[in-house]
């Protein structure tokens, strides 16, 4: 897949790819992902690490090994999310270098359009 601009095509995620809705999330939404996202994964270590201190695990132990058992769970678990939150972060950086590159061709006087 060829990409406009160079970049990393690989990168690139494609929010009707990843939740099947044509529009990307709004900046609110984007939020609201992001610190959904992050409680979850907080939560998530927080459950097992109790588990583990009522196995009779000391506590230091439990919180470490939750930690290291929550990553590749949570990637599992939380798949949509995290796809939700990839999607909207990539429609944001593009905004920003869509924008940067509006800056940077009316600083150089010339139109949007034109290669350096």
């Amino acid at each position: 897949m060829a990409v406009a601009g160079g970049g990393y095509p690989w990168r690139r995620v494609r929010w009707d790819a990843v939740s099947g809705s044509q529009s990307p999330p709004a900046g609110s939404a984007l939020a609201r992902d992001i610190a959904l996202y992050t409680v979850a994964r907080f939560a998530l270590v927080a459950v097992i690490a109790l588990v583990l201190v009522l196995a009779g695990v000391p506590l230091l132990v439990a919180v470490l090994l939750a930690l290291v058992v929550a990553l590749p769970l949570s990637m599992v678990l939380f798949r949509s999310l995290r796809g939700r939150m990839a999607a909207g972060l990539a429609v944001a950086r593009e905004r920003r270098n869509a924008e940067r590159s509006r800056l940077r061709a009316e600083l150089r006087g010339g139109g949007g359009d034109e290669p350096r």
